[in-house]
């Protein structure tokens, strides 16, 4: 594992993904296919690597991020030859099939997300302790400690955060969140190989608000802005010895078997060109 000693955290700052967001000239309809204009002059962020190591994965795995005054939009593209997605009721545990994964950070808090090829998807929500009454997030119904679905959370490996402990909302919904998936290939059936799957997300700013309470940053973001957000790919299956791959890959490492350290995800640069004219 690599160390950090400057921030106390297993992966160096200047090893983290920077990606910059171009503006939609209008927005995007949300049907899982990336073959929109917009999306074929998005930049696509670096292939994945092993969220441990950092060492090239066996299958290309990209995301993208645009965005307008209305909505955050994420795609991602995942090549997989087997497409395999069984679980169909919502908040199910997808990572314990092949899945991809979005986490948005906030000052006080982080969203996650998760959805499989099914189209399945999962949400949870987490704030710091040390926010929770500094924050007035104690006040609102959604996040009482005796929310259905509402309990501690220590992280999943890196369970000595500087910060301490949160809390995590697992019965928690992002309002107005619009996502589908488009299989290349033939889902559950192994007979044949395929090509992969995409996703494609759009998330209301208006609801995204949450996440700026704790700093007063600008929602939508003003151009220059910097957010943090994590990309990642959960798979059940591993690559062939001698490769050393975790089963969890990402945009970028992490050091360590843990997606929830907001300090390691990747800088949003948002940018006022539009995805046409980048430059």
């Amino acid at each position: 594992m690599t160390e950090n000693p400057e921030s106390s955290f297993p992966w160096p700052d200047e090893r983290i993904v920077h990606y910059t967001a171009h503006r939609v000239p209008q927005g995007l309809s949300i049907d899982g296919r990336l073959d929109k204009p917009s999306w074929q002059h998005a930049p696509r962020s670096p292939r994945f690597v092993d969220l441990i190591t950092g060492r090239p994965t066996v299958h290309d795995t990209r995301a993208a991020v645009l965005w307008d005054d209305d909505y955050l939009y994420v795609g991602f593209w995942v090549e997989e030859p087997f497409v395999e997605a069984k679980l169909s009721e919502r908040d199910s545990l997808i990572w314990s099939e092949n899945d991809v994964e979005l986490f948005v950070s906030g000052a006080d808090g982080y969203y996650e997300f998760e959805i499989n090829a099914l189209g399945t998807i999962y949400e949870a929500f987490f704030l710091w302790e040390d926010a929770y009454e500094r924050g007035g997030y104690s006040t609102r119904p959604e996040f009482s400690r005796t929310a259905p679905g509402a309990k501690p959370w220590n992280g999943v490996g890196f369970t000595s955060h500087p910060r301490g402990p949160r809390l995590g909302f697992f019965n928690w919904d992002l309002s107005g969140l619009k996502s589908a998936v488009a299989v290349d290939g033939t889902l559950n059936d192994n007979a044949d190989r395929d090509r992969g799957w995409t996703v494609e997300l759009a998330l209301p700013w208006s609801s995204l608000q949450l996440l700026a309470q704790g700093d007063g940053r600008a929602v939508p973001p003003r151009p220059g802005d910097t957010w943090r957000m994590d990309f990642s790919r959960f798979n059940t299956y591993r690559e062939a010895k001698p490769a050393e791959d975790s089963g969890g890959w990402a945009m970028n490492a992490h050091g360590i078997w843990d997606s929830h350290i907001p300090e390691l995800f990747p800088y949003i640069h948002f940018s006022s060109s539009d995805v046409g004219t980048k430059g």
